[in-house]
C-alpha cells in the first residue's frame, strides 16, 4: 500500500543549538521521541516499550536536518522518509521545526496526533 507524505509546522521557544541537540542526538531523541536510541554508523535504533524500529539514517547537517528511513520500507521498497528540519523565523526570531513523514491513508491522523504528542513531550522538557 502507498503512504502519502504529510507536513507540519511546530513553532518553539528555544534555541536553535538546543533544538538541534533535540533532534539530531541519540541522548537528545530518547528525551522525547522513543525510550532509547542509539546511532551506529548510518543505522539509527528506536526503542520503546513496545518493541524498537531500525532506520538507515540518510542524511544529517548541523543548523539544519536530520532525516532517516525506516528499514521496513527501505526494504519493501517504498519511497518514504521522516525529515525533522528547522529554522528560524526572520522575523519573529522564533525557531520553526518542520516534519516531513509518510503514513498510509487511513494512519494520517493518527501519524499527526502522535507527532503532536511527540512534539509537546519534546515541549515539555524544553520548558517551552
Amino acid at each position: 500500500m502507498d503512504k502519502i507524505k504529510f507536513e507540519l509546522e511546530f513553532l518553539l521557544k528555544t534555541s536553535p543549538r538546543v533544538l538541534e541537540n533535540m533532534i539530531t542526538t541519540p541522548a537528545g531523541l530518547s528525551e522525547w521521541f522513543s525510550d532509547d536510541v542509539s546511532i551506529k554508523d548510518d543505522v539509527i535504533t528506536f526503542k520503546w516499550d513496545s518493541g524498537e524500529e531500525i532506520a538507515r539514517l540518510l542524511s544529517k547537517k548541523i543548523t539544519d536536518k536530520i532525516k532517516w528511513q525506516w528499514i521496513e520500507d527501505e526494504e519493501e521498497g517504498i519511497e518514504t522518509y521522516c525529515e525533522l528540519r528547522y529554522h528560524i523565523d526572520p522575523l519573529t526570531k522564533v525557531v520553526v521545526l518542520n516534519i516531513t513523514d509518510f503514513a498510509e491513508e487511513d494512519e494520517i491522523e493518527e501519524s499527526k496526533r502522535l507527532w503532536e504528542k511527540q512534539i509537546n513531550q519534546m515541549k515539555q522538557t524544553l520548558g517551552a
